[in-house]
């Protein structure tokens, strides 16, 4: 297709210099057409308008989303991990738990699983031009499950709440040195803005379902979330128990398309087998997240059909930079160099997963440099960066961890490959409630061991992984990495409103930890969620969300 150059100076007599900027770079080939709608979903332009542009830049217009819609009416039942404590919007952080408040409440916009970003709560935003205040446009007409109208002052409210530290809010690893209580300001009944703490050009995804507890709830909320359930969605809550289940019934004030289904059930179990024995004698028809070693059975189960997500969750192994014997960087890459990717992905992983290369970059990510060369298993040259630190006698060592997930066996892989270059692994693998303790330095197994695996979930943006884990301040810094080089550039990436600005700082943060490598990243594994032959229109998200508004049973 052509490129049509009278349009695109139609459209880009109004747009900003910013939006102009990423507009020459798709025309010009410098911006792929797939980064050209994320990071254009992410400033705020519409899904059509992007389209349009795309279509005018020669590149083919959006796909058509419309899909075959099935028949209404249907009870949707879902298998999920029992929720790890009570509901509440502020202080949810487990799977089982946020899947039920996300049945009943909404968000200012959806993170979709190609990291666009769509409208929901909020129908636009954009930025200021430093990105210091980015200003949000609420939908009119939008009711609670209570009756009253979501406004500007529910929003306020709601996202004050969550960034107050007074309410030990666990939105606060996201908000933290980002968004203050009292800088969400309301500017008329349908627009908010959002004061930041610094630039920041990635902020509607803190706001957004990547951020699961910024759901937004009325402003007179005052605790005991599991008594109302209210929210703004296109189901309400007919029944909660705690440990045991909960169902939902269509809302029919709902302010979008009205939900096929009619009813959703939901059934909590402790162990992923029961769910898939369940899944195939027909008591339930999702099985909201199954992980790739337990559900290994399903993977070609004729009467099963898997959904699978790229995601960049990960089991990030840190070396802790400040403790012998990983003072030395070439220490820690040697370990680095003795690990088999490829037999990561393939073998542990059965192929679900893609190879990392020791930073939050992951292959998912527009922003990512992917002209840095992806390290592979080494054996030789890990042993002489051994050599050169002076320890080519190898050494004792204990990689503590969490019994979860398919964590415990990738401990023993790494134990059996780093043996090679003198390396004698013990492990030491706990339960996730003794691995993490306190959560602070000096009263968690996590944060103060030597050498530990955690597991991080599913981000739309690498911006708590580049912030939290590694910057010398960060709050998950298990690895006690302190780099002013590495600091400068995570801040310049965060501040950066530009894709290719974006895309030039993570290349060199790439380098850097690839240099330093006080985390390696050895994969980012996919979301499966395992449905019934039959059961059409269900959307996962790779943050353990399940959106059942278009769900349908044949």
């Amino acid at each position: 297709m052509s490129k049509n150059y009278r349009i695109l100076d139609l459209i880009r007599r109004n747009r900003s210099p910013l939006e102009n900027h990423l507009i020459d770079g798709l025309v010009d080939g410098r911006v792929s057409r797939r980064d050209f709608i994320r990071h254009g979903s992410l400033l705020g332009l519409s899904l059509p308008l992007l389209g349009g542009i795309t279509t005018a830049a020669g590149l083919g217009g959006m796909p058509s989303l419309a899909r075959a819609q099935g028949a209404p009416g249907a009870t949707i039942r879902v298998g999920s991990s029992v929720p790890a404590a009570t509901i509440d919007p502020v202080t949810i952080a487990d799977a089982g738990g946020l899947l039920i408040l996300q049945q009943v409440a909404e968000f200012l916009c959806v993170d979709g699983p190609d990291l666009v970003l769509k409208p929901a709560l909020a129908e636009s935003w954009k930025p200021n031009d430093n990105g210091t205040v980015w200003t949000f446009k609420l939908r009119k007409g939008v009711k609670f499950h209570s009756g009253g109208e979501m406004k500007a002052d529910d929003v306020v409210a709601s996202i004050d709440r969550l960034a107050d530290p007074a309410n030990s809010s666990n939105a606060l690893s996201v908000f933290t040195g980002i968004l203050q209580k009292g800088a969400t300001k309301k500017v008329d009944d349908y627009t908010v803005e959002f004061h930041l703490d610094a630039p920041n050009g990635n902020f509607p995804y803190m706001v957004s379902s990547d951020n699961y507890n910024a759901v937004i709830i009325p402003a007179s909320y005052k605790g005991d979330y599991e008594k109302s359930f209210d929210g703004t969605g296109p189901f309400k809550v007919e029944k909660y128990t705690a440990k045991v289940g909960a169902s939902f019934v269509r809302n029919e004030d709902y302010w979008g398309e009205k939900a096929l289904p009619e009813r959703t059930e939901f059934t909590f179990f402790a162990d992923m087998q029961p769910q898939i024995l369940a899944l195939q004698g027909g008591q339930i028809d999702i099985i909201n997240q199954m992980p790739v070693l337990a559900g290994v059975a399903l993977l070609n189960d004729p009467s099963v059909d898997i959904i699978s997500l790229k995601s960049v969750a990960h089991q990030q192994l840190h070396l802790r930079c400040d403790s012998d014997p990983f003072k030395d960087p070439r220490v820690r890459r040697a370990i680095a160099l003795s690990i088999d990717r490829d037999k990561l992905v393939a073998g542990l992983m059965k192929g679900r997963a893609s190879a990392g290369n020791d930073s939050p970059f992951a292959p998912a990510y527009p922003s990512t440099d992917t002209g840095v060369p992806q390290r592979k298993q080494d054996i030789a040259q890990a042993k002489q960066l051994m050599e050169a630190a002076g320890a080519g006698k190898g050494f004792k060592v204990t990689l503590t961890t969490e019994r979860y997930l398919e964590i415990p066996e990738y401990a023993q892989l790494i134990q059996n490959w780093v043996k090679e270059i003198g390396i004698e692994l013990e492990l030491n693998i706990l339960d996730q409630g003794a691995y993490y303790g306190d959560a602070v330095f000096g009263k968690s197994n996590w944060l103060d061991s030597v050498m530990g695996i955690t597991d991080y979930g599913h981000r739309g943006v690498p911006n708590v992984y580049l912030a939290a884990p590694l910057k010398s301040d960060g709050t998950w810094n298990a690895a006690h990495f302190k780099n002013k080089d590495y600091d400068t550039l995570a801040n310049s990436y965060i501040a950066a409103l530009d894709l290719e600005a974006q895309k030039a700082d993570a290349g060199k943060i790439q380098k850097l930890l690839l240099e330093e490598t006080p985390v390696i990243f050895g994969y980012f594994y996919d979301y499966l969620t395992a449905t019934a032959k039959g059961v059409a229109g269900v959307q996962p998200t790779a943050m353990s969300q399940l959106f059942l508004e278009k769900a349908s049973k044949a």
